[in-house]
């Protein structure tokens, strides 16, 4: 068991015998906490995002909409026509504060050189940058890409302010968006060949996040950052397409081997009714997040509602999964249609785990497959929830 843990990066052996010791004493709220802690933890993974470009290019914009925000929200980032970042501003994300997206000061002046911007905006603790221009790239936004490269950090190149662009154009006869697009992404290829750099650029709209190249530029990001790092910026990313919607679900499905392996740990220790009550509280948390990272609580949906023009009762009909009542307990039990099923299995379990070496097995094992398989069928329902919510207020037929 521990070297399956330990392949998995589940839980450190001093932590899983702490664990294992306070179970034993049958001091269950300690424990329970503890093991909330722990699974908090895994969240808790600091993820800096730098965002800088030439005033008025839409930096601030950019953070807000990346966080779920527009700009007259509270604790958005100040906008406007003019520079109004002098020093690196830290935002954190809403829900997850450990995720920090931070707006940078404009580049671009006259004596702009872009280590010395680096240094002053200490470039160590970025995970990454984003560049933006709202018209052309210049040498300032290539000598910064240049600098971040020899530092050893990624870019990426964000062309900004599409929805103006292609407003512009629509008054113009025989007007074709994807032309236009094409023309627009073939006109930064050319500005940047010029300057000798060769890099893909996104064009985004941060009114219309979810249109144009957000969902290229959020695959890239995910797949360039660690692992430990990918999975949180999986969490916090706005649930805005039907594309991050499956990539949220794939990662949180992923995280379902490592919660239940948690579950059998506390299966194997003989303690009665333990396994039932801890399984309860590591399933409603989950399910908890799951329903958050979807954007499927209140807030979310109310800020839904503001940017779509639909109604909270509106984008509830569309939500099948009997947790959109309230997630507790006995709405878990109900959902899963499991109650019997654990208090069953949770007994066998306590038999099982007097039974040395073999009953541990045994009891680890059924603990591991009764939750694992509830997360996915839970996973499974609040996705499909979020699906049927995104789809609605982008006016799709469900």
């Amino acid at each position: 068991m521990d070297s399956l843990l330990e392949d998995y990066d589940v839980i450190g052996t001093e932590e899983l015998e702490d664990i294992k010791e306070t179970l034993s004493t049958q001091d269950m709220p300690t424990a329970i906490s503890k093991i909330k802690s722990f699974l908090e933890e895994q969240e808790r993974v600091e993820l800096n995002i730098g965002v800088t470009g030439e005033s008025g290019s839409g930096k601030s914009t950019f953070v807000n909409a990346f966080r779920g925000l527009g700009d007259e929200d509270e604790d958005s980032a100040n906008t406007g026509p003019v520079e109004t970042t002098m020093e690196p501003e830290v935002y954190p994300h809403p829900k997850y504060t450990n995720v920090k997206v931070w707006d940078l000061p404009g580049i671009g002046t006259p004596n702009f050189k872009a280590d010395e911007y680096l240094q002053k905006v200490e470039f160590q603790r970025y995970d990454f940058f984003i560049i933006i221009t709202s018209d052309r790239f210049r040498e300032c936004h290539t000598h910064l890409a240049n600098e971040i490269l020899k530092m050893k950090k990624k870019f990426y190149f964000v062309r900004s302010k599409i929805d103006s662009n292609l407003y512009a154009e629509k008054r113009k006869a025989g007007f074709d968006q994807e032309k236009t697009l094409n023309i627009i992404r073939e006109a930064c290829k050319q500005e940047l060949q010029k300057i000798h750099i060769e890099a893909p650029v996104f064009l985004i709209s941060c009114f219309e996040l979810g249109k144009f190249d957000f969902n290229l530029l959020e695959e890239r990001m995910e797949k360039e950052l660690p692992q430990h790092k990918r999975h949180v910026l999986m969490l916090a990313l706005p649930n805005i397409t039907l594309e991050i919607n499956e990539r949220k679900k794939k990662a949180l499905e992923e995280n379902i081997v490592r919660v239940a392996l948690l579950s059998a740990v506390v299966a194997a220790v003989p303690v009665p009714g333990l396994s039932f009550i801890v399984d309860i509280n590591i399933i409603k948390y989950e399910i908890e997040k799951y329903y958050n990272v979807f954007g499927l609580d209140d807030p979310s949906l109310q800020k839904l509602c503001e940017r779509s023009g639909k109604t909270v009762e509106e984008l509830k009909n569309v939500m099948k999964s009997p947790l959109h009542h309230g997630i507790n307990a006995s709405s878990v039990l109900s959902l899963l249609g499991a109650a019997s099923l654990l208090v069953s299995e949770n007994t066998v379990e306590y038999i099982c785990s007097l039974i040395p070496l073999l009953g541990t097995v045994v009891a680890g094992g059924m603990s591991y497959l009764t939750v694992s398989s509830m997360l996915k069928k839970a996973l499974n329902e609040l996705a499909e929830d979020a699906r049927n919510v995104l789809m609605v207020s982008l006016e799709t037929e469900v």
